[in-house]
């Protein structure tokens, strides 16, 4: 009776580790599509050239973003990507479409969107850059808690390695 418990506590415990990665992979995937936008945005908000590094750094442990101007860039790249809708608040169909074309399945897709506008309610702010960013700020400590956020080191390489080919 021994040997079959193990093999099923065994097996439970190696699924829970692939869905962990599975949804690191995930959060990663929809990261590097979203910081694409960012040049764009850069030039519209004439942002400085600290925002970049300050974004790439986003899901370090323990990293802040403090500027208004990283605020406003989420802000941009998130109109970019139609995740807003037209009071600038999350588009829930959007954003689940968006998470689910980077590999989401639907439960975990309406769990990003929940985290976001749970975000949203939790961040009084008026100016639409400091909200994006308290918004961004409360989504990355969030995600880290479900331990979906990905790998610094590796994100911080594939965004760095984007942004040489472009």
């Amino acid at each position: 009776m021994w040997l079959p418990k193990s093999l099923v506590v065994m097996a439970v415990m190696c699924s829970v580790s692939v869905v962990v990665h599975s949804s690191q992979a995930v959060v990663r995937e929809m990261t590097r599509n979203f910081i694409q936008a960012y040049e764009v945005c850069a030039k519209e908000y004439n942002l400085p050239e600290t925002t970049g590094p300050e974004l790439i750094n986003f899901w370090k442990e323990g990293h802040m973003l403090t500027t208004r101007e990283a605020g406003c860039a989420i802000l941009c790249m998130s109109s970019k990507l139609n995740l807003l809708d037209v009071e600038g608040s999350v588009h829930r169909g959007n954003t689940v479409e968006f998470a689910k074309h980077h590999g989401s399945d639907d439960a975990m897709a309406h769990q990003v969107v929940d985290i976001l506008h749970a975000c949203e309610k939790s961040t009084p702010e008026e100016d639409k850059c400091l909200l994006a960013l308290g918004i961004a700020m409360c989504f990355k400590a969030e995600i880290h808690k479900l331990d979906w956020a990905p790998n610094h080191e590796l994100m911080f390489e594939e965004l760095v390695s984007d942004l040489w080919k472009s």
